[in-house]
């Protein structure tokens, strides 16, 4: 028996926002990309040389993640509505 998995469909914002952003937040923790937006991009720490590769290469992948986030965000928000949000530099922003 093979069971197919079916993509879920980005949450399409309809002016409804508490229910869209329930469903855009399950949407992300689903993805493991939650964080992001409630967090936002981890800053390294300064002066640790030992772990900043490390920290380097974490800070370029959330760079990655948050760029994945934002394009779910603005396949989900109509653009008159994009065009009121002033900050669109990171998901957390949006």
């Amino acid at each position: 028996m093979s069971e197919k998995f079916v993509q879920p469909a980005i949450p399409k914002f309809d002016g409804h926002y508490d229910h869209w952003s329930m469903m855009m937040e399950n949407f992300l923790r689903s993805k493991e990309m939650w964080s992001l937006v409630d967090e936002g991009i981890p800053e390294p720490a300064i002066g640790t040389e030992a772990t900043s590769e490390a920290q380097r290469k974490s800070v370029e992948e959330a760079k990655l993640k948050d760029l994945k986030v934002k394009i779910f965000l603005f396949q989900a928000i109509d653009r008159e509505i994009l065009k009121t949000i002033l900050d669109k530099g990171t998901s957390k922003a949006i």
